[in-house]
Order: C-alpha cells, then structure tokens, then sequence
C-alpha cells in the first residue's frame, strides 16, 4: 500500500507557510501524495451555533491549493479528495484541472464527489435531486473534453457545443478520476466509471472491504478489470494517549492501522490531520499543528 499525507487546508494552520512545509517534509520523507479536500460553508443555526465540527468551518480551496503545490513540489502526485461536481460546469472544471496537470507536470489525482452537504447546494445554485446521473453525465463530459479533439457534446443535463478545447492534459488519456461517496451507488458508479474509489473523512475502517467489494464487483460487471482500480484512504489520524480507535491512538497502534487498511483492500492511503479538531480547528495554536504534523509524518513515513 502507498502512503501519502494531507496539507494543511484546514483551520488556524492552513496558511501557505505551512502548506509549503509540510509538502516539502513529506516529499523529503518519501510519502507518495499530498491530499486536499473541499468545503464552502459551514452552517449555523438560528441560535448562531456551527452544525458541522471545527475543521470545516475555515477551509481553503482545495484546487488553488494544488496549483500551490504543483510549483512547491518535484515528485508526490496531487490529489484533490474530492472536488464536488455539482459546484461546477464540466468546461470550467476541465479547464482547472488540466492546468493544474500542466503545472505539476502531470501529477494530478481528479477526486469527483457528489456534494452532500444541503447548504452548499443552495449556496452553489444547484439543485438537489438526481445528482448521480448529473454526476455521471458531467463525468462522460470531462471525458470527451479532454479526450476530443473536436467536442460536440449533448448530454442530458450538460452540453459543449462544437468546439477546440486546448490545451489536454499533459496525462493520457486524462488525469486518474476518483469517484468518493459511501452509498451503494456511488460505489457501484466507481466501478463502471472511474480509476478507483477514495473513501470519506466519516467511513468505518471496518467496512472498508465491504465497499471495495461492491467497486470490484461493480467493475467486472461492466466488463473492467477489478485489479486495475485505485482505492484511496483517507486515514483520518488522531494521536491520542486516552483514546483508542482503528487510526486513533499511540503513533505506534496507528502504523499497525495501516496495514489493517491495506488488508481490507485498499492500495493507498494518506495521513490526515485535518479532521483532528486539536490540531485543525480555528481555535487551535497553528505552530503546535506544525509540530505535531512534523512528529507524525517522521513516525509514519514510507519504509
């Protein structure tokens, strides 16, 4: 299993001094990736409460985070898990991400997800309803974008109409498309469609053979080879001395989690710190996370 990590994109230390940093220890450590994630908003209720946990209420955008990262860095690819294709139009999207392949020389990772989050829907203009078929069609899309040398393409819900979209992506015959989500279709849809499947900051490592097994199976009923696919853990890591929880606890119970993860099936995962609320909140003293990032990365690296 390859090993990758997050930057910080998330809370007090999500500042470009860090990002930079810890891209460039884990480049020096060996780690294979570097990882970011998505999030516009974070709710609040009538009474001025936050709905969702810390690290989501100052995130950075994931894709201007990647262009950053593709000049700070020589070797990891980049991986974005994941961008949600309902905020975009698959033109747009496609012109984003082939600069950003273009600017890391070839090194992008396209996580697609769904959006799932009502208030960012909302916020983006977007409807709610059949976003598994507008994913799909905005999918087949981005395809042919990239893929096309001259793209006439109608979907049921997106269209290009004829015309030259240069440049393509330095990658051929485009960058690796990893579709999130948890729900059986979703991962259904992985298996026909995509390189591989990245799992959410909330999945059980416990049923992650479970949802590898639907990729595969999905796969060889579409006529794909199972074993060509990608499967990307998030490791959400919390160092803890009190707790304990598959990826929770001493560094040291952490590594043997790891190789629990590539037992369950999955061929890469990445080192997640910024869904520890110690260590990604707005609140918490940005300089003790770098620290602690430092910590971790060394205790976890590659070999």
């Amino acid at each position: 299993m390859q090993l990758g990590c997050a930057v910080p994109v998330s809370g007090s230390w999500a500042t470009a001094e860090a990002c930079g940093l810890v891209a460039s220890w884990a480049e020096e450590l060996g780690y294979r990736s570097l990882w970011v994630f998505q999030r516009l908003l974070s709710p609040v209720d009538a009474a001025g409460a936050f709905q969702l946990e810390p690290q989501y209420r100052s995130v950075q955008d994931p894709l201007c985070v990647l262009a950053y990262l593709a000049a700070r860095t020589t070797a990891p690819r980049l991986g974005v898990a994941v961008v949600n294709a309902p905020f975009y139009s698959p033109i747009v999207l496609a012109k984003m991400l082939t600069t950003i392949d273009h600017l890391s020389g070839g090194r992008l990772d396209a996580g697609i997800g769904l959006g799932w989050l009502p208030q960012e829907l909302a916020a983006a203009g977007v409807p709610s309803g059949h976003r598994g078929e507008r994913t799909e069609d905005f999918v087949r899309c981005l395809q042919a974008i990239w893929t096309e040398e001259v793209v006439d393409y109608r979907g049921r819900y997106y269209e290009v109409p004829r015309s030259a979209v240069e440049p393509k992506p330095l990658q051929q015959p485009h960058p690796p498309i990893l579709f999130g989500g948890t729900a059986l279709p979703s991962l259904r849809r992985a298996g026909r469609m995509a390189a591989g499947w990245v799992s959410s900051s909330r999945a059980d490592p416990a049923t992650l053979a479970d949802s590898v097994d639907v990729v595969r199976s999905a796969a060889a009923g579409a006529g794909r080879d199972p074993a060509s696919l990608r499967f990307v853990c998030r490791a959400v890591t919390k160092v803890r001395r009190d707790e304990r929880a598959p990826l929770v606890g001493s560094l040291a119970e952490i590594r043997s989690d790891l190789s629990m993860l590539e037992e369950a099936g999955m061929t890469e995962a990445f080192v997640d710190l910024n869904f520890d609320p110690r260590i990604a909140s707005p609140d918490a003293d940005p300089e003790a996370s770098l620290r602690h990032a430092r910590m971790v990365l060394e205790a976890l690296a590659p070999g």
